[in-house]
């Protein structure tokens, strides 16, 4: 199953982030894989090689965008971050650690460019997906970080994610994080 983000609710400056989020099209494979790859060197360089210092050509980011929907958060006319949502399973997921549930979506491929990090925008990221997610009546968002200093956990952790198992695949140690829709209601509901 392919879902599209709809246009309609992108493009549109969010209110206090001065980011605005487009989907990406096929000339912008050059602008995600710069920017990916600028935040694998700067993990690099803090955290020393390792799985997260890989680099994504072009060619690759074409790739993820056939295969799912990738979004670019815009400050002015330059690039502040990207990610992916798609319905296709990540390779390194293992599915029984997670809720069941009839359509979730992962969030891959995140990165916010370096000298912009700390000042919220990936945290308006997540924001953003899970509007999206909600507006595709998916029932779960899911990802993995890095079981590593390099790792994003604990900032998913504080943007609501719940910690549903640690793994290896193919060496590399990975945590999954969840966060369900049904829980994002009932949130909602609870606050004054």
């Amino acid at each position: 199953m392919k879902l599209v983000v709809t246009l309609a609710t992108l493009g549109k400056v969010r209110r206090g982030t001065g980011l605005v989020f487009t989907r990406a099209k096929a000339d912008d494979a050059r602008v995600i894989a710069e920017l990916r790859n600028a935040a694998a060197r700067q993990l690099t360089t803090h955290y020393g090689k390792g799985h997260w210092s890989n680099e994504l050509t072009e060619r690759g980011a074409a790739a993820e965008l056939r295969h799912s929907q990738v979004l670019i958060a815009w400050q002015g006319a330059d690039t502040a971050a990207t990610f992916r949502l798609a319905t296709r399973k990540p390779w390194a997921i293992d599915r029984s650690y997670f809720s069941d549930c009839k359509l979730p979506i992962y969030l891959t491929g995140m990165a916010v460019r370096p000298n912009l990090q700390c000042r919220g925008i990936g945290r308006q990221c997540v924001n953003e997906a899970v509007r999206i997610v909600r507006a595709w009546a998916a029932d779960a968002l899911r990802l993995d970080a890095y079981d590593a200093d390099a790792g994003a956990g604990l900032f998913y952790f504080k943007c609501g994610f719940r910690e549903v198992g640690r793994t290896s695949y193919r060496s590399v140690p990975l945590i999954y994080y969840e966060l369900l829709v049904s829980e994002l209601a009932e949130q909602n509901e609870t606050r004054p």
